[in-house]
């Protein structure tokens, strides 16, 4: 059998004018052929270019929205205090355990007490002869001794007036020149004699009522002084051996044992106040500005998600010059204790607040022009527009818009970046969960 195809011209041969053996009937048949192929080839490719792109909108709300201010922090008990004794002395016995909730004033611990018991015994007996002496030396003592200085005025008052009746009498009789001049010499020794013992007994009853009996009274008294303070010194190292808890809280330390020696320079309990717990989280310099006492907040485990609602209560005064953050305390109640003091947490504070607000989902907003932002806005016949837009209050995944968009308007959030302004899109519905995931 003859094969006849190498008698046959190509189709490339006739379109470059090469003599064709057929009639011209055929060429002209092809050459239609072709181009109605080309033609459609190239109004397929122009439809594949022109398909809309697929995005996904939602609607621009009005809404509050909070000025929320965050940071990473720890958690620590509302209140704390290491308890120690103030005396080195071993552990006679302990009333508490790990775990245990106490109230403040109860009696968590006591320490071997019994020399300071027999001391404080000893010292209370030197107190009471003390306070004795002082009784007697004060009713007794000083009134016999001023008694008996003045029984000796009152003689040596009487030996002068007599001494002083004989010198008148012995006089007048010498001057009648009845008497020698001897005897009135005398007796006029004798009366110097008597009232110089007179002065003498007067200066002592005088020094009895003002110097010795205010020396004898102080004496008598600064030993009472004495024994009292040294009293109560021991009385209050015997209260140093009885450990009480300072404040409501839990036992959460406690490393001796009953017999081991307890010292002041280590503490042997540590009792938290876990009813509340506070969040110290460092905030960047320039976020911490609006951060003020007493605004709201929210504690959050890192690890859990668990939510806790407080307040500030602490901004500090002072940056920190290693990090340039502010610390910032925020405190919240603890029911049942499930929050543990040294969890991560993460603190976002409330510092303001936007109502009637337009609020979109953050992931609507687009880089714009010249450093700005922007948002596509899909139209009811489903042409986009790029709109600039500035941004305001941002909380979570939410951001409000201060300016170009309405209530109402549609944003896209998914398929946004690359659209060109009043470019054609296709919205999508957004995919409806799997009953496995209802």
């Amino acid at each position: 059998m003859r094969n006849n195809t190498r008698n046959r011209p190509s189709l490339v041969e006739w379109a470059s004018g090469l003599p064709c053996p057929h009639s011209c009937g055929h060429l002209a048949v092809l050459l239609i052929a072709l181009a109605l192929l080309t033609s459609s080839c190239a109004k397929k490719q122009e439809a594949e270019t022109e398909q809309p792109a697929p995005v996904q909108v939602t609607a621009v709300s009005q809404a509050t929205i909070h000025n929320v201010v965050g940071g990473d922090g720890i958690l620590f008990p509302n209140d704390q205090a290491n308890v120690g004794p103030k005396i080195s002395a071993p552990v006679q016995k302990f009333y508490v355990n790990r775990g245990d909730h106490v109230k403040k004033g109860q009696l968590l611990a006591e320490l071997e007490n019994r020399d300071l018991t027999a001391q404080a015994a000893e010292s209370k007996g030197a107190l009471e002869q003390a306070e004795s002496n002082l009784r007697t030396t004060t009713g007794a003592a000083i009134p016999e001794s001023v008694v008996k200085a003045q029984t000796d005025v009152d003689a040596d008052k009487e030996v002068v007036d007599a001494a002083k009746q004989v010198l008148d009498a012995r006089q007048q009789l010498y001057k009648d020149g009845a008497l020698a001049r001897r005897q009135v010499q005398e007796a006029q020794v004798q009366y110097a004699q008597a009232n110089s013992q007179y002065l003498s007994a007067q200066e002592h009853l005088r020094a009895l009522q003002s110097v010795a009996k205010d020396e004898q009274l102080k004496t008598a008294s600064a030993q009472v002084s004495s024994a009292t303070a040294h009293q109560q010194n021991l009385d209050v190292q015997l209260s140093y051996s009885k450990i009480y808890s300072p404040i409501d809280g839990v036992i959460a330390d406690r490393p001796l044992w009953t017999g081991e020696m307890a010292s002041p320079t280590t503490p042997f309990l540590t009792v938290m106040d876990v009813s509340r717990v506070v969040a110290r989280v460092n905030i960047a310099q320039a976020q911490a500005a609006p951060v003020k006492v007493g605004q709201p907040a929210t504690i959050t485990l890192t690890d859990t998600g668990e939510k806790l609602e407080g307040k500030v209560t602490v901004v500090s005064p002072a940056t920190d010059p290693s990090s340039t953050t502010v610390q910032v305390w925020v405190q919240a109640t603890n029911p049942g204790e499930r929050l543990k003091p040294g969890a991560s947490v993460h603190v976002g504070v409330v510092t303001g607040e936007a109502a009637n607000a337009m609020v979109v989902p953050l992931t609507a907003i687009l880089p714009g022009e010249e450093g700005g932002t922007a948002v596509v806005v899909v139209s009811s016949d489903s042409v986009a527009h790029l709109r600039k837009v500035d941004v305001g209050i941002r909380e979570g995944d939410k951001v409000q818009l201060l300016n170009g968009v309405k209530p109402g308007e549609s944003v896209v959030v998914v398929g946004g970046l690359g659209v060109e302004d009043k470019a054609k899109v296709k919205v999508l519905t957004a995919p409806e969960e799997s009953d496995d995931e209802q």
